[in-house]
C-alpha cells in the first residue's frame, strides 16, 4: 500500500470516526428533505442524491422527501406553448396548468425519484399529498408589494394526517412525497410549495431536522453587496429579515421558520449542487449551509439586507 493510499485509508477512518456521535444522535431521528432546484435537473446530482438518501436510511435515520417540479413543469408547459407566471414566489396556478402540475409532479417526477432511490434496494414508496388526506389546503393569495394578489389553485397547508408516512416509516420503506394537497371544500386539489409542504410534514412527524435543498450555498447577509453566509440564527432573528429578502427565497425561510416554530430543533438551507451535501451537514461537526433555530443564535449581527444568491427560483 502507497502512503497516499494509506493517507486516504485514514482519512476516511477518521470521517467515519467524526460521524460517530451524529449517527448516535439521530439513529432513529426522522429527517425531511425538500429536495427541488438544480440537483433535480442534473443527472449526476440526482443519482448522488438518490444514494444520500438509500445512505441516511442505511445508517438509522429515516428520511422522508418532499419534492417539487418547478423546472420540470415549466418545461412542460412550455412545450404546450403555455407561458409560466409567477407572483410572490408562487406559481399562478390556473385549473388548465393544475391538470399539467398533477401529471408531472405524480406521473412523471414522483417516479423518477422512486426509480433512483429503489436502484438500491426496495425502499422508496411513492405517494401524493392527496393520498390518504395527507395535506389539505385552503386557497391562498400570492403577495407582491405587501398586497394579496390571486394566483389562482394555489393552497396553504392547513391540515397533515401523517398516519400513511410513519407506517410506510415503521416498515423501513423511504416516502416519497409530491406537494400537491386535496381543497379543504373537497372540491379539488391545490398546488403548494414544496418548502412549505415539507415544513408542515417535519411538524406533523416532529421530525428531528427539516433540510431544503437548493441552488444557493444559504442566507447571505447584506446581499448582494457582502456575500457573508449566515451560519446560524434563531427564529426571531430570520423572522425579522423576511422583509428584506427576494421574492423567490421566501417561501424557502418561511418554511425554515414554520418548521423551528412548529418544534423541528433545527432546518438547513444547502445548496444542492454540492455532491453529498446532506451527508456534510448531518455527519460532521462543522456543516454547510445555514441552520435556523429556535433559540438565539448568537452574537453575530445580522441586520442590513438580506438575500439569496439569484440562481434560486421559486419551485
Amino acid at each position: 500500500m502507497t502512503a497516499r493510499t494509506h493517507q486516504q485509508a485514514f482519512d476516511k477512518a477518521n470521517a467515519l470516526i467524526e460521524a460517530l456521535p451524529w449517527l448516535a444522535r439521530f439513529h432513529g431521528q426522522t429527517v425531511v428533505i425538500k429536495y427541488g432546484g438544480h440537483a433535480m435537473s442534473d443527472p449526476g446530482l440526482r443519482a448522488r442524491f438518490a444514494e444520500n438518501i438509500v445512505f441516511l436510511r442505511y445508517a438509522g435515520l429515516r428520511p422522508v422527501v418532499v419534492h417539487g417540479g418547478g423546472p420540470q413543469i415549466s418545461a412542460h408547459l412550455d412545450r404546450l406553448g403555455v407561458q409560466s407566471e409567477f407572483a410572490g414566489g408562487l406559481r399562478v396556478t390556473t385549473p388548465e396548468t393544475m391538470d399539467i402540475v398533477r401529471m408531472v409532479l405524480v406521473g412523471q417526477v414522483n417516479r423518477e425519484i422512486v426509480g433512483l432511490v429503489n436502484d438500491h434496494g426496495p425502499f422508496a414508496v411513492g405517494m401524493s399529498g392527496e393520498d390518504a388526506h395527507l395535506f389539505t389546503a385552503e386557497r391562498r393569495p400570492g403577495i407582491v408589494d405587501g398586497v394579496p394578489v390571486d394566483i389562482g389553485l394555489v393552497g396553504e397547508v392547513v391540515d397533515v394526517q401523517p398516519g400513511a408516512v410513519r407506517s410506510l416509516l415503521d416498515d423501513g420503506r423511504i416516502p416519497v412525497v409530491s406537494s400537491i394537497a386535496r381543497s379543504d371544500l373537497g372540491d379539488g386539489v391545490y398546488n403548494i410549495n414544496a418548502d412549505t409542504a415539507a415544513a408542515a410534514l417535519a411538524v406533523a412527524l416532529d421530525a428531528a431536522k427539516l433540510i431544503v435543498l437548493t441552488d444557493v450555498e444559504g442566507l447571505f447577509a447584506d446581499y448582494p453587496d457582502n456575500t457573508e453566509l449566515i451560519n446560524r440564527l434563531s427564529a426571531s432573528e430570520l423572522e425579522s429579515l423576511l422583509p428584506d429578502l427576494t421574492s423567490g427565497m421566501v417561501p424557502k425561510m418561511e418554511a425554515c421558520l414554520r418548521a423551528v416554530r412548529g418544534g423541528v430543533p433545527q432546518a438547513h438551507i444547502l445548496d444542492g449542487r454540492v455532491p453529498n451535501a446532506m451527508l456534510l451537514e448531518v455527519f460532521t461537526n462543522d456543516g454547510i449551509g445555514t441552520m435556523v433555530v429556535a433559540e438565539a443564535a448568537g452574537p453575530e449581527d445580522l441586520t442590513g439586507a438580506v438575500g439569496l444568491g439569484e440562481e434560486a427560483a421559486a419551485e
